[in-house]
C-alpha cells in the first residue's frame, strides 16, 4: 500500500505544480478514503499536506481542521515523529484560533510545549518552543490575561538568548512593548512601558547590520510601535523622524519591489487561513522559520505608513500630501477588502469567521483614513467633501456595527464638528455630547467635553453659557490629574473662553498663553497655534495693549492662510478691523474690511451649497444612528467585540493578521476650536 500512496503523492504534487488545486486534493483525500489501511505515518502526512493546502487556497478551515485533529489522534500512538507532532500542533493552534475556540487552542499549546521540553534540546526544539510560545501569548491576549501573555513572552525570550538568535530576540521583545503599550497602558507605570521601549533599542542595535537590513518586517514593527509610543505620551517632535524612516523604507521596498519584478522574479508563496494568495515581495516576515509570522500584511503596514505621514503632516497645513496620502491609502485598502469578498452588497452577517479578523484591520484603517479627510476638508471650507466622507463613514458603520463599534464615537464627533463648522452650534454640542457617552475612553470623553463647551459658548445665550460652564469647569478642575497634552490643550482653550466670558481677561490671557505654548511647542499644530494667537490677539486688544494685538494677530492670519482656513482668516480680520478701528487708521481699516467680506462671500457660497445638500440635514440632526442587530451572529459579535477590545494582537506565527488599536483612532483628532460662528472645531 505505501507504494500506491507514493503514486498519488506524486501525482499530487504534478497537479499542484500545475495550479490544479482540487486535483490535488482529491489525490490526496483517495488515500484518507480508502478502504484498505495505510500506516499511520502515511496518513498523517496526508491529512497534514491536505490540511496546509486548505488553509492557503480555500476558506473550509472546519475541514482542515478535521484532518488536523484526526491526525494529532494518530500521532498519539508514535512515539517518534517530532517534527511531524509539532507542525500538526501549530496548524491546528491556528485553526481553533480561526474559529474562535480559544480554550482548545491553549490546550493543544500547551501540549506542544511539553513535548518540546521533553526533547532533546537541540536548536529544532526550541524553534519550536518559540513558535508555541508566541501562538499561547496571542491567545492569552485575547482573553485579556496581558501578565501571563507578558511571561510566556519572556520564555519565549529567554529560548531565543540561548540560540544566540538576534531576530528572535527582537521579535519577542517588540511583543512585549507590544502588549504593554497597546493593552496594558493604565494597568503599569510609565516607566515599565519605557523599560520595555529601551530593550527594543538594545536588541535592535545588538543585531549585525547586514541581518537589520534583511529583517524588514520588524524594522516596520518597531518603528511603528515606537510612533504610537510617542503619540501617546504627546512627544511629537521625536515621533516625526520615525515616520520620516518608515517612509523611507516604504519607498525604497516599492523601488525594489518594482525592479525585482520587472526582472520576473516574483514567485508567489500562498498565505494561510483562506487570505488571498499573495507573492513572497508582499510580505513584511517578524521571525525565521517555524514561525514565519507578520504583523500585518504589507499592504496594511503601507497603508498605516501613509496614515501615519498624514497624522503628523495635517496639522502643519501639509494638505497636498495629505491628500496624496489618503488618496493611496484608501484605494490599498478598498482592493484589499474585494479580495477578502467584502463587496458593495456585503455586510458584517455575511462576513466567513476566518475574514472577520483581517476584515477589522482593513475596515478601521479605512475609518481612520476618512475621519482625517474629514479634519483636512472641513479645515479647508470644503464641506460637501466632508459631507461626502462622513456619509461614506456612516454606511460602513451601518453595514459593520460590531467590528467599527469603537469608531461610533468618532462618527458623532466628526457629526458635531461639521456642525459647528456650518453654524449649527445648538446641533454641535448635541453630538458632542453624545459622542462622549458613546465612548470608555477618558481622553476622547475629555476632547468631546471641550467642544462641546465651545460650542455652547458660540450659541451665546445664558442657558448655553451655563451648560458650557457645567461641562468645562470639572474637568479643568480634574485636568492635573489625568489628562495629556492634546487634552490639556482643548481644556485651556475652552477655560480661557470660560473666564472671558466672565470678564477675567488677565487670567484668561495667562491660561490661554499656556495652552499657546503646548500647541506650539509640544504638539507643533500650526492651525491650533493659529487659532490661540488669534483669540490672544483679541485679548490684547481688549486689554488695550494695540502693539502685541498687531504683531500676534499678523501671525495668526499668516498661518491661517498657509492652512487655507478661511473661518479663521475672517475671525482674525474681524479683529484687526477693530484694531484699526482704535488706532485710527483709516486706509488700513477699509483695506482689511474689503479683503474680510471678500472672504465671507467665499465662506457663505460654500456654507449655502452645503446646506442645499441632500445630507446636510442628515448630519446635523439630532438623531442618533440606528443599527440593525444580527441575532444570528454573536459568535462573530463575541470574536469581533474581544479584538476590538484588545486593541492589536500580537504576531502569530503562520500568517493571519489581527485589528488595529481602536484608542489610535482618538489620537487623529486635533484641537480645531473657536468661537461665535467665526471658527470650526
Amino acid at each position: 500500500m505505501e507504494a500506491v500512496a507514493e503514486g498519488l503523492w506524486g501525482l499530487a504534487d504534478y497537479h499542484e505544480k500545475k495550479g490544479e488545486i482540487g486535483k490535488t486534493v482529491k489525490c490526496l483525500e483517495a488515500i484518507c478514503q480508502s478502504h484498505s489501511s495505510f500506516l499511520p505515518i502515511v496518513e498523517v502526512k496526508t491529512r497534514l499536506r491536505l490540511a496546509t493546502l486548505l488553509l492557503r487556497h480555500s476558506h473550509n478551515v472546519n475541514h482542515a481542521k478535521s484532518h488536523l485533529e484526526r491526525s494529532q489522534l494518530l500521532l498519539n500512538s508514535i512515539p517518534s515523529c517530532f517534527d511531524l507532532k509539532c507542525r500538526t500542533y501549530s496548524l491546528l493552534s491556528q485553526c481553533y484560533h480561526l474559529v474562535g475556540a480559544i480554550p482548545p487552542q491553549k490546550q493543544i499549546l500547551y501540549k506542544a510545549l511539553h513535548l518540546t521540553s521533553a526533547a532533546a534540546p537541540d536548536v529544532s526544539a526550541k524553534l519550536w518552543c518559540c513558535n508555541f510560545n508566541s501562538q499561547l501569548a496571542n491567545a492569552l491576549i485575547i482573553e485579556g490575561d496581558y501578565q501571563n501573555s507578558i511571561s510566556t513572552l519572556e520564555s519565549g525570550y529567554v529560548i531565543a538568548t540561548q540560540i544566540f538568535y538576534p531576530e528572535l530576540q527582537m521579535f519577542f521583545v517588540a511583543s512585549i512593548l507590544h502588549v504593554r503599550l497597546l493593552m496594558q497602558w493604565d494597568d503599569q507605570t510609565a516607566n515599565e512601558v519605557e523599560q520595555a521601549l529601551q530593550r527594543c533599542d538594545q536588541v535592535w542595535e545588538t543585531m549585525p547590520s547586514d541581518r537589520r537590513a534583511d529583517c524588514l518586517g520588524l524594522l516596520f514593527y518597531n518603528e511603528l510601535l515606537h510612533i504610537f509610543y510617542r503619540l501617546r505620551v504627546s512627544d511629537y517632535k521625536n515621533a516625526v523622524k520615525h515616520v520620516d524612516k518608515l517612509d523611507a523604507a516604504m519607498k525604497q521596498d516599492s523601488k525594489n519591489v518594482h525592479q525585482q519584478t520587472s526582472t520576473g522574479n516574483d514567485s508567489l508563496e500562498p498565505t494561510y487561513f483562506g487570505n488571498v494568495k499573495r507573492a513572497l515581495k508582499d510580505k513584511l516576515f517578524l521571525a525565521p522559520p517555524p514561525i514565519n509570522g507578520e504583523w500585518l500584511p504589507k499592504s496594511a503596514v503601507f497603508a498605516l505608513v501613509d496614515l501615519m505621514v498624514i497624522i503628523f503632516g495635517r496639522p502643519k497645513g501639509n494638505f497636498k500630501e495629505c491628500d496624496k496620502r489618503i488618496q493611496s491609502g484608501m484605494h490599498i485598502i478598498k482592493e484589499e477588502l474585494v479580495k477578502l469578498g467584502i463587496t458593495d452588497d456585503v455586510r458584517e452577517v455575511d462576513l466567513k469567521h476566518s475574514a472577520i479578523w483581517m476584515a477589522g484591520v482593513y475596515l478601521m484603517l479605512l475609518m481612520q483614513f476618512l475621519e482625517n479627510k474629514v479634519a483636512v476638508e472641513l479645515t479647508r471650507s470644503e464641506f460637501l467633501q466632508a459631507q461626502e466622507a462622513l456619509v461614506e463613514m456612516k454606511n460602513w458603520f451601518i453595514r459593520f456595527p460590531t467590528i467599527l463599534q469603537a469608531c461610533e464615537s468618532i462618527f458623532e464627533m466628526l457629526r458635531g464638528q461639521y456642525s459647528h463648522s456650518v453654524g449649527c452650534y445648538n446641533e454641535a454640542a448635541y453630538h458632542y455630547v453624545e459622542a462622549a457617552k458613546k465612548t470608555e475612553s477618558k481622553s476622547m470623553q475629555i476632547m468631546c467635553q471641550a467642544y462641546a463647551a465651545i460650542s455652547y459658548f458660540c450659541v451665546g445665550d445664558a442657558e448655553s453659557s451655563s451648560q458650557a460652564l457645567d461641562l468645562i469647569g470639572p474637568v479643568y478642575r480634574l485636568k492635573d490629574s489625568f489628562v495629556g497634552i492634546r487634552e490639556e490643550a482643548s481644556i485651556l482653550f475652552a477655560y480661557g473662553l470660560l473666564l472671558m466670558k466672565q470678564q477675567d481677561l488677565q487670567e484668561a490671557r495667562n491660561r490661554l498663553a499656556k495652552g499657546l505654548q503646548l500647541a506650539h511647542v509640544q504638539m507643533g499644530n500650526l492651525q491650533l497655534v493659529s487659532q490661540y494667537l488669534t483669540i490672544l490677539g483679541n485679548l490684547a486688544l481688549a486689554l488695550h495693549d494695540t502693539g502685541q494685538a498687531r504683531e500676534i494677530l499678523r501671525s495668526s492670519l499668516t498661518l491661517a492662510k498657509k492652512l487655507g482656513d478661511i473661518p479663521t482668516q475672517i475671525w482674525v480680520l474681524s479683529v484687526l478691523t477693530g484694531l484699526f478701528q482704535q488706532l485710527g487708521e483709516r486706509g488700513n481699516e477699509m483695506e482689511n474690511d474689503e479683503y474680510r467680506r471678500k472672504k465671507i462671500d467665499d465662506l457663505q457660497s460654500k456654507l449655502a451649497d452645503a446646506r442645499s445638500s441632500i445630507y446636510h440635514i442628515e448630519l446635523i440632526d439630532k438623531v442618533k444612528l440606528q443599527v440593525q442587530q444580527y441575532q444570528e451572529i454573536d459568535m462573530k459579535r463575541t470574536m469581533a467585540g474581544e479584538s476590538m477590545r484588545v486593541n492589536l494582537d500580537i504576531p502569530e506565527s503562520v500568517g493571519l493578521s489581527t485589528p488595529m488599536p481602536v484608542q489610535s483612532s482618538s489620537r487623529l483628532l486635533d484641537l480645531d476650536t473657536g468661537r461665535r460662528g467665526k471658527r470650526k472645531l
